[in-house]
């Protein structure tokens, strides 16, 4: 594999951030699942009382296992594109920042072989990297909000699958107010996020001693 793919190839940076994804959305889903009903709540009309009750709920009256899991095929759809291009673009815009702005975007790691991004150039990066796959992906993202809180909903019936949520979202409110509604509050909350997380990424592999650097004149 290491062959085909090279330990730097761009593909192999696609698959690792695609695959780290989708474990972890398939690690935390229930429990995301259990946040957008506890949200959509209305005062006054609780119908759950907290995250146990709402999963019991959820496990018995919804279909066991699989209820806790709906809007998952959509969230995986999204999580491919989302993490695999987020850690794409973040280690491309990386490369080129260090190539062409190496005296302002970068320093000389411990070895003196090789240029590091400066603080400020890993937010940069990672923002850009976070609004590029966050754009996307964002349709899977309000398909799945769809599905998970389809029972709650008079027309949840029309919610099922995620091609059938996409295509009732679009014939009924178009692209900009359907596919992409809520669209730019989001970035004001994915930029931030994936801005500090890649910055942390980076600073803690540089505190273990993980090679982050690009060599000098690559």
């Amino acid at each position: 594999m290491t062959n085909l793919l090279g330990q730097q190839s761009h593909v192999s940076k696609l698959i690792a951030g695609s695959c780290a994804g989708v474990t972890a959305v398939t690690c935390t889903y229930p429990l995301d699942m259990v946040r957008a009903r506890l949200a959509f709540q209305v005062t006054g009309e609780h119908v759950y009382t907290g995250i146990r009750h709402t999963m019991r709920t959820i496990f018995h009256q919804e279909g066991g296992y699989r209820a806790l899991y709906k809007g998952f095929s959509p969230t995986i759809l999204g999580m491919i594109p989302y993490a695999g291009l987020s850690f794409y673009t973040f280690e491309r815009l990386k490369l080129l920042l260090l190539e062409h702005f190496p005296s302002w975007c970068g320093s000389t790691n411990h070895s003196g072989t090789g240029l590091i991004l400066n603080v400020p150039s890993k937010l940069l990066c990672g923002g850009f990297a976070g609004a590029l796959a966050q754009s996307i992906s964002y349709p899977f993202d309000v398909a799945r909000r769809r599905m998970q809180l389809a029972e709650m909903m008079k027309e949840g019936h029309k919610f099922r699958t995620w091609y059938g949520t996409l295509a009732v979202v679009w014939r009924t409110h178009g692209v900009v107010a359907g596919l992409y509604r809520g669209m730019t509050i989001n970035y004001f909350r994915a930029i931030p996020m994936m801005a500090v997380s890649f910055s942390t990424y980076e600073v803690m592999k540089q505190l273990l001693q993980l090679d982050t650097s690009v060599a000098k004149g690559s």
